[in-house]
């Protein structure tokens, strides 16, 4: 598999990053600084049609996820909150495309491609991050739907968008287990509660909630793909597809940190000398590169795979190591980079703190890198032994 950036998506990748020196950047520190969210970004991101680039034609897209990935990367090389927007907007996206009946698609694809819905994804619960086959929260079937009872937390972009998807265990009327579905559940459903955002490290201005589900009574047109086991494996599908431009997240906080480090160490003056004049300063430089340009091809490379129709086994270990290498990368190349800024690195003055923080949240979120490991050592190993 190889590819190579075509003239669109090289006219992509110079608009956005213009746009982001010269609109997002100077937003950056205040939307880390208030944890508020940038509604200002959002229409910006709006009025650029960004929000429809890994969406097919048919819904004002140009169905490319290399394309996407380069668009998030140069957001997050200034402000990783911005790009963040583009990527809660796609998450639920590849669900519904996948295992989403015609009308499903029709009522919130268009939506979240323009812009005008906002949408997010529930998986994880208060006794299963990764894990997550080990949710809980059950949608126990009746005669006109579904019954959601249970527990959701750390669900970004809940409290403004307009659904979310949300995972649970199906159950027939007595309440038998029949596998694992994603529903979709729209703003304002009786029985679901939103709960006050937590106070992150990282990831600050898009705010991430606990989901209540009490008796909230949903559709049975609400139900994405199959009732059963083959819905979680839409859902599972999703996950793979969406890595790439989660990794395309942590290639852009670690350029940023890059951008902010070598004009720093230039103009930073020690013994008589600048920084940058320092053997050693120069050698860290050197491999904070060599490295992020290694986690850029992986990315690129494994979003050319998934623009090809790659899927299921061959996509998975390879959407796994970009997520787990490029993460690993900018955690790395932001280490490096506040101990070359030295005592400057810890001041909240400078930004390259907000780096370091944010770096750390994409190791962890959408499946931690351990479990990156583990989908990789699987792929070559088997399931391990029980």
């Amino acid at each position: 598999m190889t590819y190579e950036l075509n003239e669109e998506q090289k006219s992509i990748q110079d608009l956005v990053r213009r746009v982001a020196r010269e609109k997002v950047a100077a937003r950056a520190d205040e939307i880390d600084r208030t944890a508020e969210y940038p509604h200002d970004m959002f229409e910006l991101l709006k009025d650029l049609g960004l929000f429809a680039l890994p969406f097919p034609p048919e819904y004002g897209g140009i169905g490319s996820t290399l394309a996407a990935c380069i668009a998030v990367e140069e957001l997050g090389r200034v402000c990783y909150n911005t790009g963040y927007l583009l990527v809660v907007q796609w998450t639920p996206f590849g669900a519904i495309f996948a295992g989403g009946t015609e009308e499903q698609k029709q009522r919130l694809l268009p939506g979240l491609a323009s812009g005008e819905l906002r949408g997010s994804l529930s998986l994880t619960e208060p006794q299963s991050g990764s894990d997550v086959s080990g949710i809980k929260t059950t949608a126990r079937r009746t005669a006109d739907g579904y019954v959601l009872n249970g527990a959701k937390i750390w669900a970004t972009n809940s409290d403004i968008a307009d659904f979310i998807l949300v995972a649970a265990k199906t159950q027939d009327e007595s309440g038998a287990p029949l596998g694992i579905n994603l529903f979709i559940v729209d703003k304002g459903t009786p029985g679901l509660t939103v709960g006050r955002k937590e106070d992150k490290m990282g990831a600050r201005g898009v705010p991430s909630c606990p989901l209540f589900f009490d008796n909230a009574r949903i559709s049975a047109e609400s139900r994405l793909g199959p009732e059963g086991g083959e819905g979680f494996k839409v859902a599972m599908e999703a996950l793979n597809t969406s890595r790439p431009i989660v990794a395309a997240r942590a290639v852009g906080i670690a350029q940023g940190a890059i951008d902010h480090t070598v004009k720093y160490i230039q103009e930073r003056r020690a013994f008589g000398h600048a920084i940058s004049d320092f053997q050693g300063a120069r050698w860290m430089v050197a491999d904070m590169a060599m490295q992020t340009e290694a986690a850029r091809q992986l990315v690129y490379r494994t979003a050319a795979m998934v623009d090809a129709g790659v899927t299921g086994k061959a996509l998975a270990p390879m959407a796994a190591m970009a997520k787990c290498f490029a993460s690993d990368v900018a955690m790395k190349v932001a280490t490096d980079a506040v101990q070359l800024f030295g005592a400057a690195g810890v001041s909240a003055e400078y930004p390259i703190n907000r780096y370091f923080r944010d770096a750390k949240v994409v190791q962890i979120i959408e499946g931690t890198n351990q479990v990156q490991r583990n989908i990789i050592a699987g792929s070559l190993l088997g399931k391990a032994a029980k």
